[in-house]
């Protein structure tokens, strides 16, 4: 690889020096990409499929929770349901008989559910936290839910509240600091973008105190306008990435990637062109997006998970060079 590389922003490694891969060049390439499928009830099988967080789960198996959509045309009674299920080889998954999280019947979240992110506990019971949507549709914050199980959950409250100057909190990406803090990774909308930003906690269900923006769009980018948080790569601690989702202000989003220092104070690393675009939709007025929801090594593999057209599910194998 030379620093002409497309895919990197910056860094080359000194061959005269001894090896240490925190200086060497960090990229990040598509192997392979495949379906994922679902297999559940009649009133899953209806609906579009979002967001999928896959997760490796204690007893080896991959579980998933995704945001179930009514598809176009049809009645719009929700912006979605959240429904979870099993898998022993990380494509086909096998659906409960009813969704984990719906909405309501608090006001807060009576318009939908949305954007699920899973947390196995150390005592092996789950935390989830997702989006609630406001009976407008249009307006929502982040909640959390804490269940034995994925299909014994109960709503627990607000974990992150929208403001006059951070609405939509939304899209969590959670993970456990070295002293054994928190970090919450989230999105919020401001100035009509998307931004990403930052907090920690001393437990995993707040409260939140905010930190310093992570990262921004660039100029005369793929992401100039939009920016949304994505899975984190967290295996070499020193250099955790970000696979993150950013977007020109018409929303056509796709999946780039990210490279923090230890503490995630700094950005040492950063894709110039896309990991992921989606392949050309049948119709050119249709939907134009890409979005990464999770990411889960398996056998050596990086997996990452991320939805098409806002309405189908796929992962691709990532090889890190």
């Amino acid at each position: 690889m030379t620093d002409t590389d497309p895919h990197r922003d910056s860094g080359t490694g000194d061959t005269k020096q001894p090896v240490d891969d925190r200086k060497q060049p960090l990229d990040f390439n598509v192997e392979k990409m495949e379906q994922v499928t679902l297999q559940g009830p009649p009133e899953l099988m209806k609906r579009d499929w979002m967001s999928p967080y896959a997760w490796q789960d204690r007893d080896g198996r991959i579980g998933i929770m995704v945001r179930a959509v009514p598809r176009h045309g049809a009645e719009r009674t929700d912006t979605g349901a959240i429904w979870g299920g099993w898998s022993d080889d990380g494509r086909t998954f096998t659906m409960l008989d009813t969704p984990s999280i719906v909405a309501g019947p608090d006001q807060q979240d009576i318009g939908g559910v949305e954007d699920p992110t899973v947390l196995q506990m150390e005592d092996g019971s789950y935390v989830v936290y997702y989006t609630g949507v406001a009976a407008d549709m249009a307006h929502g914050q982040m909640f959390y839910a804490e269940g034995p199980s994925i299909d014994r959950l109960t709503k627990t409250g607000v974990a992150l509240a929208s403001s006059k100057s951070m609405g939509n909190t939304k899209e969590a990406t959670v993970n456990r600091t070295a002293d054994g803090h928190w970090r919450l990774f989230y999105e919020y909308a401001q100035d009509d973008a998307s931004r990403v930003g930052l907090a920690i906690s001393e437990d995993v269900c707040g409260p939140w105190d905010e930190r310093p923006t992570p990262f921004m769009p660039r100029e005369r980018s793929w992401d100039n306008w939009h920016l949304s948080t994505g899975p984190l790569l967290t295996d070499q601690q020193h250099r955790p990435v970000m696979f993150y989702n950013g977007a020109t202000r018409d929303a056509r989003w796709r999946i780039g990637w990210v490279a923090f220092s230890r503490d995630y104070l700094h950005v040492v690393d950063r894709c110039i062109q896309p990991l992921l675009t989606p392949p050309p939709a049948a119709d050119r007025t249709g939907t134009d997006i890409a979005f990464a929801a999770s990411v889960v090594l398996q056998d050596g593999a990086i997996w990452l998970y991320y939805s098409l057209e806002d309405k189908r599910l796929a992962r691709a194998r990532i090889r890190r060079s």
